[in-house]
């Protein structure tokens, strides 16, 4: 049966967040968590999203997505004061769990650093130290926008508990505590000032794995010092908490994503992981559950729908990630999502989120100059290339540093990034993929806009023939241009196809080169990539005739499923 509305601003009216009392305080929490528990999110007559996944399977992609094809993706919290991965790469981010799932190696690091380990020190001592005093949110988003970005997502919340936003659900918030502001207010306000879209992401699902002796169970427990832990500093108990996959767990989920939604208007919900749900003998989709599994199921699928239908109540097109690749959730129900380009093509939408090293999450050891681990100019160029032709959008992260800076090294392949796309641009922004994403002769990929077919070379161009042109007539292409230089283009259509010869003056662009050809009809066309739901590499750039590059791409990135 369903619950009457309830309005969350009704809810988290009385009383105030800064009560005198910590009675009062808890009161509230108390308050806001019941009426999230109640408020099941009925739509409303007019509304286009119904609580079905058959209705949201429906939503469009919004043209700011389609067409901006560029994202910043942003790790940043309490994690980035330790800048620490045991072997000095992978996800430094993880560093709250493996304090405690591995302190044999973890414990002397905390005492080498601080004086004490756990459960005298812990990582809730950890958020003291971020600070982020020289964090300059105006500088970030000048940053973004000169590099080409449309569209931000900043790590509201990791694993670990803790919310970079002024929370009046936990007390373990940015406001509050550490930084002294709202990390997720500043910087929305500052991109939002630029015309980029804001993200806020939640990544909440794996809260309970982060802190539990065993993960991804419904009823987990602490780890052994976390419990000692709290016994000393009670308080801490809500940020390593819950420990279960409970009810409790899931309004608390919803709960805070729904104040994030009020407070920051997001135009983008992050969801990282929903499949995890499929372990622990859990498969919803076949009706396999235990019951807090699919109360948490069910409460999630109708958070999208209110997240969904407020969007269109106020005329804000919103969208969202699939990163679970639709193991729980029916296919189309937003982006499917992978890190580190994992996936060939898909025909619906996609997002690649990738890094620059091989952690998301500052890592310390990434700042030598000799890291070897460290993707160049060129690499990130050619990924975002590859991407956008396979119908993805490039999500790249960076990792500030506890202090709000961002390490050099990334800024500089930012701007590498930035200069290529100043001079590109047109071949990326507002394109579409083609019938053919690519081809091994010449090392090209392709994509479209219009009448125009972009050609770009990853390496330095010679004369070419685009083989999936075979057919063509002279007739069917009325220009050739080489974007960035004011070089002639040659060209000519033989029984093989477009053949194109570059000029001599290449122009300013390096790293990648587009060319495009100005034709006499619409290149691109709908729905003729498959759907790559098993992750296999297809034809094209990535796979017979990028050997070498997957090579070097194994060393660089550690293998990893759990990076968010």
């Amino acid at each position: 049966m369903k619950s009457d509305p309830i309005e969350v601003g009704q809810a988290c009216r009385l009383p105030s967040k800064n009560s005198n009392s910590q009675a009062g305080r808890l009161r509230y929490i108390a308050i806001v968590l019941s009426a999230f528990s109640l408020f099941h999110f009925p739509a409303r007559a007019a509304d286009p999203y119904d609580g079905s996944w058959e209705s949201l399977q429906k939503m469009p992609v919004p043209a700011w997505f389609d067409d901006g094809k560029i994202g910043i993706f942003i790790h940043w919290g309490p994690y980035s004061v330790l800048g620490y991965k045991k072997g000095d790469q992978g996800y430094a981010e993880q560093v709250p769990k493996a304090i405690y799932s591995d302190p044999k190696h973890h414990y002397p690091m905390l005492k080498k650093r601080f004086g004490a380990a756990p459960p005298e020190f812990g990582y809730k001592d950890v958020v003291d130290h971020f600070k982020a005093e020289k964090w300059d949110p105006e500088a970030w988003a000048t940053l973004f926008d000169e590099v080409g970005a449309k569209y931000v997502v900043l790590t509201a919340e990791h694993h670990d508990g803790w919310a970079n936003w002024d929370s009046d659900l936990t007390p373990w918030n940015a406001m509050d505590k550490g930084p002294k502001r709202d990390l997720v207010g500043d910087l929305g306000a500052a991109v939002r000032k630029r015309g980029l879209k804001y993200a806020p992401s939640t990544h909440r699902e794996r809260h309970h794995m982060y802190f539990s002796s065993k993960g991804y169970v419904a009823d987990g427990e602490p780890f052994p010092d976390i419990a000692k832990e709290i016994e000393l500093h009670p308080e801490a108990a809500s940020l390593y908490g819950p420990f279960d996959l409970d009810k409790a767990f899931a309004d608390d989920y919803v709960a805070r994503w729904k104040e994030i939604e009020k407070k920051y208007q997001p135009d983008f919900l992050w969801i990282d992981d929903i499949p995890l749900w499929t372990r622990d003998g859990n498969n919803v989709l076949k009706g396999i559950a235990k019951p807090e599994i699919q109360y948490f199921y069910d409460q999630l699928r109708l958070m999208i729908t209110d997240f969904m239908n407020d969007g269109v109540r106020r005329g804000q097109p919103v969208y969202l990630n699939n990163k679970g690749g639709s193991v729980n959730w029916p296919e189309g129900v937003g982006c499917r999502e992978k890190d580190n380009l994992r996936l060939a093509q898909l025909g619906p939408k996609w997002q690649s989120c990738t890094t620059f090293g091989t952690s998301f999450g500052y890592l310390a050891a990434e700042e030598a100059d000799d890291y070897p681990n460290k993707k160049n100019a060129g690499e990130v160029i050619h990924e975002m290339i590859e991407v956008v032709s396979r119908n993805g959008n490039f999500l790249i992260n960076i990792g500030p540093r506890a202090d709000g800076t961002i390490p050099e090294w990334q800024v500089e392949r930012l701007r590498a990034m930035g200069a290529w796309l100043k001079i590109n641009g047109a071949a990326i922004y507002g394109s579409r993929y083609w019938h053919t994403t690519s081809q091994k002769n010449g090392h090209l990929a392709f994509t479209t806009n219009g009448k125009k077919l972009y050609a770009i070379c990853l390496e330095k161009p010679q004369p070419f023939t685009i083989e999936a042109t075979k057919g063509w007539t002279a007739a069917d292409v009325e220009s050739v241009r080489l974007l960035g230089s004011n070089g002639k283009v040659e060209w000519a259509i033989d029984d093989n196809g477009l053949r194109i010869t570059p000029p001599a003056d290449l122009g300013a662009s390096q790293h990648a080169w587009a060319f495009e050809i100005l034709t006499n009809k619409e290149q691109h066309t709908p729905a003729v990539l498959g759907t790559d739901l098993k992750e296999k590499r297809q034809t094209g750039i990535h796979s017979e005739d990028s050997t070498d590059y997957d090579s070097k791409k194994k060393k660089r990135i550690a293998p990893a499923t759990d990076h968010q």
